[in-house]
C-alpha cells in the first residue's frame, strides 16, 4: 500500500467524510442484493430452468459463501489491509455480479451467487472496520454510523422497488448489472480517498484451524437452517447439519482458546457489551427477515400489488430508517447510553410489529401497515445505529476486522434463522386454518378464500413471534449493553493489550 493510504494515528483523517460516501455507496450495493434478486427470481428461475427443487440455491449458494466466510474475510482485512480487502471485494463481486447477469445455465447462476457471497464476504467486515478505524471523534462516529446505520437498514426496501422496475420494464439480468456501476465507483474511490491509521495491521500469521472450523461449522449452521425450511427439522439431514454445526463450532472455541494468533480472539465477544450487542442484533433480525418476507407475500398475493408497487409500499419503513438513525440515534448517541437507544428502539420496533398482527385480507394499508411499518423503521433505525458503533468500539485496531464480521455474522445468521423459522410457523398456521375450515367452504371461490385467510394467518402468527424476539432483542440490549453515562474516557476491553485499543470515547461502566 502507498504512504498516501496510510494516516498517522490520533489524527482525523482530512478525507474521512469522502471515505464515507464510497464506504456506504458499498454497503448500499451489497444490501440492496440481498432483495433485488429476490424480485427477478421467479423469471430467472423461468429462463434458466432451474427446477422448483433448485430454485432455493439461488438464495443459498450466496448465504453460504457470504455467513461461512465473514469470519475469515474479517481476519483478512486486519492482516492483509482493510482498503485493499475492501478493494478486491469490490472488484470480485462485480466481476461475480457481470457473471451471473450473462448465466446461461443454473450451474452458472450457482456459482455466480456463491462468488458473490464470497466477495460480500470480504467486503462487509472491511467496510465496517474502516468506518471504525477513520472516525475516532465520539460526535462525528455518531453520525458516521447513523449514516451507514440507515443504509444498511433501508437499503433492502430500496432493492425491492430497484428490483420490481428491472425486472419489470428491463430484464432480470439487470438486477446482476446494476451492482457493476456501483462497485466500479465504490472501488475508485476507496482507492482515491480511504486511508488507514498508521499501525492499525495485524501483522500475526493466519489461525488456518480456526479458519476451516468456522468456515465448515458456520456453512452447516446456516445450510441446516435453509434445510429446515425446505425439508422440515427433522429431516436427516436437517439434524445432521445442526450436529456438525454444533460440533463444529465448539472446537472452534477450543481452539481459539488455545492459539497463539487466533482467528476470533476470544476477548472480542466476551466482553458484556459487544457480546449483547451482537446477540441483540442477531434476534432482531431474525424478526426483521421474516416480517419482510410475510409482506412482500401479503401485499402481492393478497393484495395484489405488483413488484413495484410493493417496494413502495415499504417507503414508510425506509422513512421510519433513516430517521432513526440519523435524526433520533446520532442525535442522542453522545448524550445518552446506547443501551437507552437500543433497548427503547427494539421495543418501538416491536410496538409496530404488533400493529401487523391485526393483517386481515381486507386490511387498510393507511390504517395498519403505514404506521405499523413507521414505527418497526423508526425503533429499528434508532437501535442500529449504536449497535453498529458500539460493536466495533474499544477494540484493538488490529481485531476491528473481526469484530466487524461479528456484525455481519449475526444479521447473516439471525436472517437464516428468522426466514427458516418464521416460515415454518407460518406454514404450520396456515395448514392448521385451512384443515379445519376448508370443509364448510362450498364452490371454488370461498375455497380460495380460505386459502387466502388460511395465509394471512399464517402470516400473524409467524409475526407474533417476531414480536417476542424483538421484545427479548430489547431486554438483553437494557441488561447487557454498557449502561454509563456517555462522554466517558476510553476503557479497556477485556484482555490484554489495553494500551493498542482505538483512541475512542467508550462508555464507562
Amino acid at each position: 500500500m502507498s504512504e498516501a493510504a496510510v494516516k498517522a494515528p490520533g489524527v482525523p483523517d482530512a478525507n474521512r467524510w469522502k471515505a464515507l460516501v464510497f464506504i456506504a455507496l458499498a454497503q448500499l450495493m451489497v444490501v440492496l442484493d440481498s432483495t433485488i434478486v429476490n424480485i427477478a427470481l421467479p423469471s430467472a428461475q423461468q429462463d434458466l430452468g432451474i427446477s422448483d427443487g433448485n430454485r432455493q440455491w439461488v438464495v443459498t449458494a450466496y448465504a453460504l459463501a457470504f455467513g461461512g466466510l465473514l469470519l475469515f474475510g474479517g481476519r483478512i482485512a486486519d492482516l492483509w489491509g482493510r482498503k485493499r480487502t475492501f478493494v478486491v471485494g469490490l472488484i470480485g463481486f462485480a466481476l461475480a455480479s457481470a457473471l451471473g447477469g450473462a448465466a446461461t445455465n443454473e450451474a452458472m447462476m450457482f456459482g455466480a451467487r456463491a462468488l458473490q457471497g464470497a466477495f460480500g464476504a470480504l467486503l462487509a467486515p472491511a467496510a465496517l472496520s474502516l468506518l471504525a478505524v477513520t472516525f475516532t471523534d465520539a460526535k462525528e462516529r455518531a453520525k458516521a454510523f447513523g449514516i451507514y446505520g440507515a443504509i444498511a437498514g433501508g437499503g433492502a426496501a430500496v432493492g425491492l422497488i430497484l428490483g420490481g422496475f428491472l425486472t419489470e420494464y428491463l430484464d432480470w439480468r439487470w438486477t446482476f448489472f446494476v451492482n457493476i456501476p456501483f462497485a466500479v465507483v465504490a472501488a475508485a474511490g476507496a482507492w482515491l480517498v480511504v486511508h488507514e491509521p498508521a499501525g492499525s495491521r495485524n501483522r500475526s500469521t493466519l489461525d488456518v484451524p480456526g479458519v476451516i472450523l468456522s468456515t465448515l461449522g458456520l456453512v452447516a449452521l446456516v445450510y441446516g437452517f435453509t434445510r429446515a425450511e425446505s425439508e422440515g427439522w427433522s429431516e436427516a439431514t436437517t439434524v445432521g447439519m445442526f450436529v456438525a454445526a454444533a460440533v463444529l463450532l465448539i472446537a472452534f472455541v477450543l481452539v481459539e482458546s488455545k492459539v497463539k494468533a487466533p482467528l476470533l480472539p476470544l476477548r472480542v465477544v466476551a466482553d458484556r457489551t459487544r457480546g449483547g450487542i451482537y446477540l441483540s442484533l442477531g434476534l432482531a433480525i431474525i424478526g426483521m427477515f421474516g416480517l419482510f418476507l410475510f409482506l412482500t407475500y401479503y401485499l402481492q398475493i393478497v393484495k395484489g400489488y405488483s413488484p413495484v408497487k410493493t417496494g413502495f409500499a415499504f417507503m414508510p419503513m425506509v422513512v421510519g430508517m433513516i430517521t432513526g438513525s440519523t435524526q433520533i440515534g446520532t442525535r442522542l448517541m453522545t448524550r445518552v447510553a446506547p443501551r437507552f437507544l437500543m433497548g427503547p428502539g427494539f421495543l418501538v420496533g416491536a410496538v409496530g410489529m404488533l400493529l401487523l398482527t391485526q393483517l386481515e385480507i381486507d386490511t387498510s394499508y393507511a390504517a395498519v401497515l403505514l404506521p405499523g411499518m413507521l414505527l418497526l423503521g423508526l425503533g429499528m433505525g434508532t437501535a442500529f445505529m449504536p449497535a453498529m458503533s458500539m460493536a466495533t468500539q474499544g477494540v484493538r485496531p488490529q481485531d476491528a476486522g473481526v469484530a466487524s464480521a461479528m456484525v455481519n455474522t449475526s444479521q447473516q445468521v439471525g436472517g437464516a434463522i428468522g426466514t427458516a423459522l418464521l416460515n415454518t410457523i407460518a406454514a404450520s398456521a396456515t395448514t392448521t386454518y385451512v384443515a379445519d375450515h376448508i370443509g364448510g367452504a362450498s364452490g371454488r371461490a370461498q375455497q380460495q378464500l380460505v386459502q387466502l385467510q388460511g395465509q394471512v394467518q399464517g402470516y400473524t402468527s409467524a409475526i407474533w413471534f417476531a414480536v417476542g424476539i424483538l421484545v427479548a432483542a430489547g431486554v438483553i440490549a437494557l441488561t447487557f449493553v454498557n449502561a454509563g453515562r456517555p462522554g466517558g474516557g476510553a476503557v479497556a476491553s477485556s484482555g490484554e493489550g489495553a494500551e493498542d485499543e482505538l483512541p475512542v470515547p467508550v462508555i464507562a461502566h
